[in-house]
């Protein structure tokens, strides 16, 4: 193998595969002083404003004089004096492919009533304010198979109670999209596949009532969707008893289920990353969107999000749009960002993080040009507004932010029964109801956090594995997951402190 990975011919810059020193040969060009792996290396002398290209697209200019064998980085490469926003040709459906032939295979899924699949079978508590937060945690952690073994020891086939709480629901304008959000987050919620039953705890005077909640979500009380007010059960111990008392009748019906075959159709995958480096754009995330290809072709659904993480990348998402109006919703999302970040005095590249740049990633441009590899290379099917419910099978687009909490918040609550998390610096994270399958990109994180990883993608940079191949591993590992293997999260207990709606708006 080369000590240096070359994406495209047309790239002005190579990838270090491991750590090269001056008088290091990269390709015909002699490397002047130490570049860490997953750093970039000029590969011919660039003048200051001229581009600089990676994945044959800009990621930057040149913010000074770069020599050929020089480090490119963020002390000489930024996204310039239009900070990004230089045209782009967005060619509105013109990678559309035809359909691929339909592909076969299946899990062990639960089949619930309604004909929808789940892939875990919870009960969920929700909180409507951050004020019921305490009594909704009171009421799953009675249900704790470390601290209570009992309490759960006759319903083997239900993977636990959860609370899901969050820090709004009140302070805000009841109106406004601020709620709206919240509201399409908790409806999403109530009604997941993962859940057989959700209790939603109130306080009672909150903003976000949980009556009107119920009629702006077309919801009902019923077997499954209980909801209740500290105010008027009569305090803190009276709402914990109450709700302990439904979860008990819950748990008999939510346990009288078992997994049977079910097509891989019902799979609807969140797309994350998160502690991304030099490798994402390399390993990980091409590997999943390999996978993502697979789920497609098998009739299922992956759902590409982090609006501000596709920025300088968006025309590459156009370009399989369906229709010039999936696209052109795409890029209104972009606009609306771009005003947001202004009228908060911030900018689009305040993204990538200090984790980011330390493993190689410079520009939001080249983060970007990396992160939606994982989308694959599908049709672009829809694009949704942040907590929509997922209708459409193939390819979507869910508009988040780039923080992965919020981010795959909003994909659960659009309907993603699983989660597929790239990082190259390595993510502690987990997503209940819905599994997550974390990916890491190079094969030093793993071998660093391998209790916290399911695959090692970093075979690839290794040269061990190709792309198709760690796709298809991953595509079986999703099944595998779907059917009840439990992820690295899972074991560590991950998942309930990661709920975290968007919140957006003033807190009044």
């Amino acid at each position: 193998m080369t000590p240096f990975i070359r994406l495209h011919p047309a790239d002005d810059v190579v990838i270090a595969r491991s750590q090269l020193v001056g008088g290091a040969l990269a390709e015909h060009v002699t490397v002047k002083g130490l570049v860490p792996p997953g750093h970039k290396v000029a590969m011919r002398d660039i003048a200051t404003g001229e581009p600089v290209r990676r994945y044959n697209q800009i990621i930057g200019f040149a913010s000074r004089p770069i020599a050929a064998g020089e480090h490119v980085h963020t002390h000489n490469l930024d996204i310039g004096a239009e900070g990004g926003a230089f045209a782009r040709d967005y060619a509105f459906g013109a990678d559309v492919k035809p359909p691929v032939p339909r592909r076969q295979a299946t899990f062990m899924g639960i089949r619930r009533p309604d004909g929808r699949v789940a892939t875990r079978n919870y009960i969920g508590i929700l909180s409507s304010v951050n004020c019921s937060a305490t009594a909704a945690r009171a009421i799953a952690d009675h249900f704790s198979r470390q601290t209570n073994p009992a309490a759960l020891a006759d319903f083997p086939n239900v993977d636990g109670v959860v609370a899901l709480t969050h820090g709004t629901g009140c302070g805000m304008d009841t109106e406004g999209l601020g709620m709206q959000l919240l509201e399409r987050t908790l409806a999403g919620y109530a009604t997941h596949a993962n859940f057989a039953g959700v209790l939603v705890v109130g306080l009672g005077c909150e903003a976000n009532q949980i009556n009107a909640w119920l009629a702006h979500s077309s919801l009902r009380e019923g077997d499954s969707l209980r909801v209740f007010n500290i105010q008027d059960t009569g305090g803190t111990r009276r709402t914990v008893e109450k709700g302990i008392a439904l979860v008990r009748e819950m748990l008999p019906r939510a346990n009288a289920v078992k997994r049977e075959p079910c097509d891989a159709s019902h799979i609807t995958i969140g797309l994350q990353c998160g502690g991304s480096d030099g490798y994402s754009g390399i390993s990980a995330n091409p590997a999943l969107g390999a996978a993502v290809d697979l789920l497609v072709a098998h009739g299922g659904t992956a759902i590409l999000s982090e609006t501000p993480e596709i920025y300088g990348a968006e025309h590459l998402l156009t370009r399989r749009a369906v229709t010039r109006e999936v696209g052109e919703k795409l890029i209104a999302r972009i606009r609306w960002w771009e005003h947001y970040t202004k009228i908060n005095e911030g900018e689009m590249n305040n993204n990538p993080s200090p984790g980011n740049k330390a493993g190689g990633l410079t520009t939001i441009l080249e983060k970007s040009l990396g992160a939606v590899a994982k989308g694959g290379t599908t049709n672009l099917e829809a694009v949704y507004e942040y907590a929509e419910a997922v209708a459409a099978k193939g390819f979507v687009y869910m508009d988040t932010p780039g923080y992965d909490p919020v981010s795959a918040t909003g994909q659960v609550a659009g309907g993603a029964n699983l989660i597929c998390f790239t990082t190259g610096r390595g993510s502690a994270y987990g997503c209940a109801p819905a599994p997550s399958l974390k990916l890491a990109t190079n094969t030093a994180l793993w071998q660093r956090q391998e209790e916290d990883m399911d695959i090692n993608c970093g075979e690839i940079v290794d040269g061990q594995a190709s792309v198709a191949e760690m796709g298809e591993r991953i595509f079986r590992l999703v099944l595998a997951t779907a059917s009840g293997e439990a992820t690295k999260s899972e074991r560590h207990g991950y998942g309930q402190n990661e709920f975290v709606p968007w919140q957006v708006g003033a807190v009044m």
